[in-house]
């Protein structure tokens, strides 16, 4: 019962018929409060088309788009959703709509807004939430707004995208420019970025073939050049090429590194040479001094001798082991040889002595001057070398025998020659050469004391003065000498007592000592001191024997190692290549020196002759490398010529002379290097041949870019010209065409950004002025038809005359026209006369549905003309004329005052025209004209 009375007395928007709810819902005011409440109330209603419709009454936009989600597969709740949208239905606000399209992401209603909005900014706002390409590539084809379609156009930057645009994109010229132009853009970034892989691909092979060349004085400098054209360029390098730039650079880095390497050991190796140099000029040095001393000595001793032969010995050790490190210079090697020569007859005439002495002394004894003679000059001994004691009295035994008393004149002769001797002697004593010194006092102390008269007074004062100055030398000597052989001793027994001691570093110390020992001579001398340095030198000299032992193999190794060394490079001095490079001989000779400094020691009783033997060797092979370094100082002046001969050769293109010129300059790489002083005036003397080839280029480019400029400068003013002038009737065409003529003449244009800036402006004003004069053309032609209205007009009656009474009459144009008819309607006007005798009166049902649809077909072709649109109902005409037109037009372009033309002529021609079909679309028609007949301003 509670039921039935609650269906009886409830309203009927709460009934549980959906259907009388929904016819309940249509007679609901939303004006009044209560109705409205049961709207808000209809709005949650378990039925989607009453919601639907209780939202539509209430014109609640935001509840529309708020539900839509869940009804978005209803065709209605869209239908409804994009009408309030739009603005097409209901009230809602525009900025309120504006708010509710940007919360939306459904790509079918944000299409639908943004083709049917009624506001500008309402369809960019929809547009905006746009992300799909589809949808901005279908936007920006059949949008009916211009600012639309542009903005959808610039939001495309995919390549296929733009190509679909281009090729779909035909209603509007700019978007078919703007995809163009877009299109162009990329396609020439990838060019960019081609060309900037292409050039850093270069310069990736440039740096790697410039880490396998050898170092040369540019070396550096191109290095250098080729990593800032790296760092220059924009584009970020790939992984890949990032490995291949680090490690040719690391290549190109150890290159110059590796010279300065070589650089510094060639100026230590320098240092160790001078060093060298300097040691045997003290081991020269003192051995001279020895023998110069044993030719001024009062006699020669077996200490002497022993001296001798120990600084012999020391010298051959020191002279080839210094010969191993750096061999000697030739004005060195033959003071060497006079010093071994000299001591070898020093030594030579000492062994015949020691053979013939006894018997000299025994001669002396008996007083047997004949044998004695004999037997002296048997000895053979050398007049400038100091004779030995016994030696010395058989030889003045036998000049007091054999001589007379000597003359004054002699006397005087002697004393000069003594004098002489006593400057030596004094000048030994301030060079502190005391042995030397010592031995000279000896020899003239008894020959100048045995002088007498008063001229030998002042030579013996000056022999006892400087006798003094001796013994004060022997004192000092004394002194220092003293506490040295204490200390040496010391050093020498704790050096054999260290049994820890590597044997190379024992047998360094062991001769340094003993060459100090050596150095003191007979300075403070005892047998006790010396018998404690022999026997510890003899320790030594125990433990040294095994070590010394596997040195005379190390040193047998060595010297093999040097023949099979000196038989290498003798075989290729044999079949020199005539091609061969001089930087790799030059390779060879410093590997081959190292080698040979590398197998040292070697015997020293065979070690001269092999050196000999390399060091010819080396000299042949430097001669090699001088002459394959002349024959390519020659190659690279026949370069020079050629590229001398480029620069003054007029007749060639200049192109084809830089082309030619680094061609040479890669033949000029290739080759190695020329002798060293010569090197670098050749490649100052090519580089600035290179340079003044490369000026021209450069003065060419330069007088290009003037003229280049001069040709942007004229065009800029075509333009400025072009922009201030504006046309003011369609016979002004000829004006732009003479302003297009000389800017052709103009080309071809530089290519960069001002070129194409003023080109994309000279292609915008043309447009421009184009669209301008087409709008002044239609404008006459439109002037046209409103002065031959009057025909149209008597046309038109005698049409309406002809169909009521059936008499077909002509109409005079010279008569109802005060002018002359243009010619393009004439024909028109003759066949318009011809229509009323040709169709019958009255009119068919078929001749009266073509006139009509004839006239209907004329209005949309208008309309498509002056507004580019159409009514819903005119769709299949509209399609039906765009057919027909590309089916006309297609290897032909017409412009918009032809079509226009073409259509009043048609619409002058076609009849006769029922009264009640030309009042249907004249109104239309005489509207369209004047939306065509408007010109815009300037």
């Amino acid at each position: 019962m509670h039921g039935l009375l609650r269906r009886l007395f409830a309203p009927r928007w709460q009934h549980p018929d959906p259907e009388v709810r929904r016819q309940a819902l249509q007679r609901l005011d939303p004006q009044q409060t209560e109705q409205r409440q049961a709207l808000q109330s209809l709005t949650k209603d378990t039925n989607s088309q009453i919601r639907l419709a209780a939202l539509i009454a209430l014109d609640d936009c935001a509840g529309l788009v708020d539900a839509y989600p869940h009804h978005h597969q209803d065709e209605a709740w869209f239908n409804a959703v994009c009408q309030r949208l739009s603005g097409r239905e209901g009230h809602t606000d525009l900025h309120q709509r504006q708010a509710l399209v940007e919360r939306i992401n459904e790509p079918r209603i944000l299409n639908a807004v943004a083709l049917q909005g009624d506001n500008l900014n309402l369809r960019l706002t929809a547009l905006s939430q746009l992300n799909d390409e589809d949808d901005l590539i279908h936007q920006a084809c059949h949008n009916g707004v211009a600012a639309v379609r542009h903005q959808a156009a610039e939001r495309i930057d995919d390549e296929e995208g733009l190509k679909r645009l281009l090729k779909e994109a035909r209603r509007d010229r700019q978007v078919v420019r703007l995809a163009r132009d877009r299109l162009n853009r990329l396609r020439s970034d990838a060019q960019w970025l081609e060309a900037e892989e292409q050039q850093r691909e270069t310069l990736l092979k440039q740096l790697e073939q410039h880490a396998r060349a050898p170092w040369e004085p540019l070396y550096g400098g191109r290095f250098r050049h080729l990593e800032r054209q790296w760092e220059q360029l924009t584009q970020p390098p790939s992984a890949e090429q990032e490995q291949r730039f680090h490690q040719a650079l690391l290549n190109c880095r150890k290159t110059l590194h590796d010279h300065e390497t070589q650089a510094q050991a060639r100026q230590q190796s320098d240092e160790r040479r001078e060093e060298a140099e300097n040691t045997r000029e003290q081991l020269l040095e003192g051995i001279e001094e020895t023998l110069d001393g044993l030719c001024h000595a009062s006699a020669m001793t077996v200490q002497d001798i022993d001296s001798l032969r120990a600084q012999r010995q020391l010298l051959g050790q020191r002279w080839q082991a210094l010969s191993d490190m750096h061999p000697p210079s030739d004005a060195m090697r033959q003071r060497y040889t006079l010093v071994i020569q000299h001591y070898d007859q020093c030594l030579e005439a000492w062994q015949r002595w020691c053979a013939i002495s006894d018997d000299i002394k025994t001669s002396l004894s008996n007083g047997d001057y004949a044998t004695l003679a004999t037997q002296v000059s048997e000895c053979q001994w050398p007049e400038a070398l100091t004779p030995p004691a016994l030696l010395g009295r058989a030889q003045a035994a036998l000049n007091i025998e054999n001589t007379a008393p000597l003359q004054p004149e002699e006397e005087n002769t002697n004393l000069d020659v003594y004098a002489g001797e006593l400057d030596t002697f004094e000048h030994l004593l301030e060079r502190g050469a005391f042995k030397s010194a010592s031995r000279l006092h000896q020899r003239l102390k008894p020959r100048i004391e045995a002088l007498a008269g008063p001229a030998a007074q002042p030579l013996k004062a000056r022999l006892k003065h400087l006798a003094a100055r001796l013994a004060e030398l022997r004192d000092w000597r004394g002194f220092v000498a003293g506490p040295k052989r204490e200390q040496l001793c010391a050093s020498i027994e704790a050096l054999a007592n260290d049994i820890y001691m590597a044997e190379e570093a024992l047998d360094r110390h062991h001769r340094q000592l003993v060459k100090e020992w050596k150095s003191l001579g007979d300075a403070a001398a005892n047998r006790d001191q010396s018998a404690r340095f022999r026997s510890a030198s003899d320790r030594i000299h125990e433990r040294l024997a095994p070590w010394r032992s596997r040195l005379s193999e190390e040193r047998e190794a060595n010297l093999k190692a040097r023949e099979a060394l000196c038989d290498q490079l003798e075989s290729l001095l044999a079949q020199p290549s005539e091609d061969a490079d001089p930087d790799v001989l030059r390779q060879i000779r410093d590997k081959a020196r190292h080698q040979w400094r590398h197998h040292s020691p070697v015997p020293r009783e065979r070690s001269e002759a092999v050196g000999r033997r390399f060091g010819t060797i080396r000299h042949q092979l430097q001669a090699l490398i001088d002459q394959r370094a002349d024959t390519i100082a020659a190659q690279k002046r026949d370069l020079i010529s050629q590229v001398s001969s480029l620069r003054s050769d007029d007749s060639q293109p200049l192109a084809q002379r830089i082309h030619l010129t680094k061609q040479l300059q890669q033949q000029w790489r290739a080759l190695g290097r020329a002798p060293k002083g010569e090197e670098q005036t050749l490649w100052k003397t090519f580089r600035h041949e290179c340079d003044q080839l490369f000026a021209q280029r450069d003065a060419h480019k330069n007088e290009q870019a003037t003229r280049q400029q001069q040709q942007l400068d004229e065009l800029q003013t075509i333009i400025d010209q072009m922009d201030s002038w504006q046309p003011n009737g369609a016979s002004e065409a000829a004006t732009l065409d003479r302003f297009l003529e000389q800017a052709n003449q103009l080309e071809p244009l530089p290519r960069n950004r001002r070129s194409e800036g003023m080109q994309k402006r000279i292609s915008g004003i043309v447009r421009a002025r184009r669209e301008r004069l087409n709008r002044l053309a239609v404008a006459d032609t439109v002037q046209q038809w409103h002065a031959i209205m009057p025909l149209v007009n008597a046309h038109l009656a005698e049409d309406q005359r002809y169909l009521s009474e059936g008499t077909p009459t002509d109409v005079d144009a010279q008569t109802v026209l005060s002018a002359s008819l243009p010619a393009a309607f004439s024909m028109a006007h003759s066949t318009r006369n011809l229509q009323r005798h040709q169709v019958a009166a009255p009119l068919s049902d078929a001749d009266y549905a073509k006139i009509a649809e004839s006239l209907a077909r004329l209005r949309v072709h208008l309309s498509m003309l002056a507004v580019g649109s159409v009514r819903q109902s005119d769709e299949p005409l509209r399609l039906a004329i765009q057919v027909e037109r590309l089916n006309e037009g297609f290897n032909q372009e017409r412009s918009r005052d032809q079509d226009i033309n073409d259509i009043l002529v048609a619409l002058l021609a076609l009849g006769p025209m029922p009264a009640k079909l030309w009042d249907e679309e004249v109104e239309e028609l005489d509207n369209l004209l004047s939306r065509l007949a408007r010109v815009p301003l300037p």
